[in-house]
């Protein structure tokens, strides 16, 4: 199995790096000094890893063959691509790689549905699911413990148990707007919109 373990980023001074965004939750072993990767698009790969580091929170890699800044800048925004087998676990039992999780039915604790992961955002601070509603909408969960209570890969679901607002905001705000018409309006009423923050997009390992 194919999976996208990173995007490369812009070129990091002259010599050849790349930063890259980091796509998968074991970056030591997929992108290790030494490890081959296919591309997307093709015609730039296969590329191996001649070396990695960390410098200022970021990861910047190195290829064979990728020798100045103009090589290295004409690699942005390539995906990289490792072969992973389907069937690997991680380490920690309370780990799972994004393609586990993919497509999960996510249920309340009640067994209210709720939707379908989409993808895995992986953010700095935590993990996101994104969850595609019956309604073709989305809503993202938090992957922390206190909210995601149980991964079952047998039964494929994910079991929940959301805070107030986190799946049911647009329940609260139909409320609101059915309690206004009730109501007369009142001098400086103004409408209101609802707003969602924008998400970011993220693979795997």
């Amino acid at each position: 199995m194919q999976l996208v373990v990173a995007r490369i980023g812009r070129a990091h001074g002259i010599k050849g790096e790349v930063t890259v965004e980091v796509r998968t939750d074991e970056p030591e072993l997929r992108l290790a000094p030494g490890a081959v990767l296919a591309t997307d698009p093709a015609s730039t790969g296969p590329l191996t890893i001649a070396t990695g580091r960390v410098h200022s929170g970021r990861l910047l890699l190195r290829f064979e063959g990728v020798a100045d800044r103009t090589a290295a800048e004409a690699l942005r925004n390539t995906l990289l691509i490792a072969e992973v087998d389907p069937d690997e676990l991680p380490e920690d039992e309370d780990e799972y790689y994004d393609h586990q999780l993919i497509d999960l039915d996510v249920v309340t604790e009640d067994g209210t549905e709720v939707g379908r992961i989409t993808e895995i955002s992986h953010l700095p601070s935590q993990d996101l699911f994104i969850v595609e509603r019956p309604d073709g909408s989305e809503v993202m969960i938090p992957f922390v413990e206190e909210i995601v209570t149980e991964i079952d890969l047998e039964e494929q679901r994910a079991v929940i148990a959301p805070p107030p607002g986190l799946i049911d905001d647009r329940a609260e705000i139909a409320s609101a707007r059915e309690a206004a018409q009730e109501r007369p309006d009142e001098p400086g009423d103004e409408p209101r919109e609802s707003a969602q923050a924008p998400r970011e997009s993220g693979e795997e390992s």
